[in-house]
């Protein structure tokens, strides 16, 4: 099936056989390949910079170069920061020496120089600074296979002992995981993103960088990379003629005295990620406090437990009105009181539309007697509690629901493919983001909820992207999680 909005994760041996039949061996378009790399890791470089104040105008920056083209996408990432910034320098480490670089390399070395000569140093392993704001590692690319060499195990060696503020690696960090790798704190897959990057624990963040090497069409593959274009639903122009019901009417049956703010989270992200309607189930005693500060939600008290649950008596309230959802959000929020687990069990049966299960109610007996299509949004305790040592591929197939499983990259799968989203980061590495994720989920699947698998997808997608805009204009420290909300706008309009 074709899945427009995200791209194909290759292993080496199938990015060199895409390679060759894009380029067949002509160097020009090699080289043209090459120039949009480098600009691209460039321009990603800049950008999660900004992360932790931005690039230093006057930064100095290691370039560690092999002999291939990873060498040259890294000569040419740093002529572009030189480029940016006329006070900036780069200091070169020829890891095999500079006659050892192939052709295209070459020709990147050439350039640099030529434009930024006063600026470059060449250095050897004794001569290299005690620190640099940027680390660039182009020394192996994807063809690279273990052992490293003596040559290059001290190279990295030396590179990763000193004071760097940030250290990239070209698709790969040099040597992977084995003793004495390049330690990477971002990794940029160039055209593709390589399946052993999302394995290597020298890693460090992924990124992946679209260079156009799959506009002619998607080979098959068992794992994706989500893709900006998963967001172009909510990007286009709405209907001129449309009305609130049209935009998706959301229930979300969420919160406890316990943890009321997990509901209100959820709600409100729900309404500001487009959906027209939301109906908002919770603890009657919180209603009034919630339809203060939200009063675009329908909020419906719900009859509590003694604790402060959601009691199973209130189960008409949402059967009376359920011929009206569009998609359900159940679980943010409300304990893991036995009739709170009951009732959720009970509306898992009945449900005739899409529900999103999320925290709480991610409990094995609640999803085992369900009927209804479920999108579940674990995070990975919550994963093994309800799939125990099954592969997320094997759960989904066995379950017959769409899975987001959350985490440093998280993954969505509806049985098939592995659909894999970069974009967050530790930002959201903080109590609540869950809550916010469920809601712009059910948000999109209200919207689309016949595409269930395109728009948890979205939802995944925008609510990272929102994330790193978070980041890159805070930090990822003195933040607030629901300050995410206020990024979701800029999201919609990033560059791919």
């Amino acid at each position: 099936m074709n899945h427009p909005w995200a791209h194909p994760v290759l292993s080496g041996a199938e990015t060199k056989a895409l390679e060759q039949r894009l380029f067949g061996g002509d160097e020009s378009l090699e080289w043209q390949a090459m120039q949009r790399a480098g600009q691209a890791v460039a321009k990603s470089i800049l950008g999660d910079f900004r992360e932790i104040g931005g690039y230093p105008p006057t930064g100095r920056v290691l370039v560690l170069v092999g002999k291939g083209h990873n060498g040259g996408d890294a000569l040419i990432a740093a002529d572009a920061i030189l480029s940016r910034y006329p006070a900036a320098a780069a200091d070169v480490l020829f890891v095999y020496g500079s006659s050892s670089l192939r052709p295209l390399a070459q020709r990147a070395w050439r350039d640099l120089m030529q434009r930024h000569a006063n600026r470059v140093q060449p250095r050897s392993l004794e001569a290299l600074d005690k620190s640099y704001v940027l680390s660039l590692d182009g020394v192996f690319g994807f063809q690279f296979r273990p052992p490293l060499d003596a040559t290059a195990t001290k190279a990295l060696a030396a590179a990763n002992a000193l004071s760097v503020r940030m250290r990239v690696a070209v698709d790969l960090p040099s040597g992977l995981d084995s003793p004495g790798a390049f330690r990477a704190d971002f990794t940029y897959g160039t055209g593709v993103l390589k399946r052993e990057a999302l394995e290597c624990a020298n890693a460090g963040r992924l990124r992946y960088l679209d260079l156009g090497f799959f506009q002619a069409g998607m080979p098959d593959a068992d794992d994706f990379v989500i893709t900006a274009a998963a967001l172009a639903s909510r990007q286009a122009w709405r209907d001129p003629r449309t009305e609130k019901r049209k935009q998706g009417h959301l229930f979300v049956l969420a919160g406890s005295r316990r943890y009321p703010g997990a509901a209100l989270m959820a709600v409100t992200a729900a309404l500001r990620s487009g959906a027209g309607l939301v109906s908002a189930f919770v603890p009657e005693s919180l209603v009034p406090a919630f339809a203060a500060q939200v009063p675009e939600a329908i909020w419906v008290g719900w009859p509590e437990t003694p604790d402060g649950g959601l009691a199973l008596e209130g189960i008409h309230l949402w059967r009376e009105r359920l011929n009206q959802a569009a998609a359900l959000v159940v679980g943010p929020g409300i304990g893991r009181e036995s009739e709170t687990l009951i009732l959720v069990s009970e509306m898992l049966k009945a449900a005739a539309v899409p529900v999103v299960v999320d925290a709480d109610a991610l409990q094995p007996e609640v999803l085992a007697s369900a009927q209804a299509q479920l999108v579940l949004t674990p995070h990975a305790g919550e994963f093994k509690r309800i799939a125990g040592e099954r592969s997320l591929r094997d759960f989904a197939s066995a379950t017959g629901a769409v899975v987001a499983l959350k985490g440093p990259v998280t993954r969505v799968c509806a049985g098939g493919p592995v659909f894999h989203s970069l974009s967050g980061g530790p930002v959201l590495a903080r109590g609540g983001s869950g809550d916010l994720l469920a809601g712009i989920i059910g948000a999109q699947i209200a919207h689309r909820p016949t595409e269930l698998l395109a728009a948890v997808c979205c939802g995944v997608a925008w609510h990272g992207r929102a994330a790193d805009e978070l980041a890159r204009t805070h930090g990822a420290e003195a933040v607030r999680t629901t300050q995410l909300l206020d990024f979701l706008p800029a999201a919609l309009k990033l560059e791919p």
